[in-house]
């Protein structure tokens, strides 16, 4: 049995929503997941899980700017529409609600996809070898006259 394959089984297996959401290691689920706000920390400091597979790229910001920015903005457009209110109200309603939606998500979306990324697995992809589409014999010729 390998180091590796030993290491894997002396840690249960935490769920993602779990440990991600309450930015925790998604190991031992106990260590942080952050060193800032969105900032992720080199590695836990209670089980020493390296982060450096931690790759969420624009996820986090997908999610917010779907399920976030864009509800939030539809909101401040319709209350324009519906009640045309002077700016003042837009500052204290819209202005807020899209700082909450659009900030507030970000870190408990990133260390989700963090988390996600650790118990699936999840790689950047790998061609073992020299892809060959027909395998190492090549296309299959067919020794028929042609009909011309």
């Amino acid at each position: 049995m390998t180091d590796e394959i030993a290491e894997a089984e002396a840690w249960p297996k935490l769920p993602p929503v779990q440990t991600g959401l309450r930015g925790r290691c998604p190991r031992c689920g106990k260590g942080h997941l952050f060193a800032g706000f969105l900032k992720l920390a080199p590695g836990c400091e209670v089980c020493g899980l390296s982060y450096d597979f931690a790759d969420p790229a624009d996820g986090p910001a997908f999610f917010v700017i779907t399920f976030g920015c864009v509800p939030a903005v539809v909101f401040a457009v319709m209350l324009q529409i519906w009640v045309d209110p002077p700016m003042w109200v837009h500052f204290v309603t819209s202005l807020p609600f899209l700082v909450i939606t659009c900030v507030l998500p970000l870190r408990p979306l990133k260390g989700w996809l963090v988390c996600s990324q650790f118990f699936y697995k999840a790689r950047e992809g790998r061609i073992s070898g020299t892809w060959r589409p027909y395998g190492d014999e090549g296309p299959e010729l067919k020794s028929e006259p042609h009909p011309w």
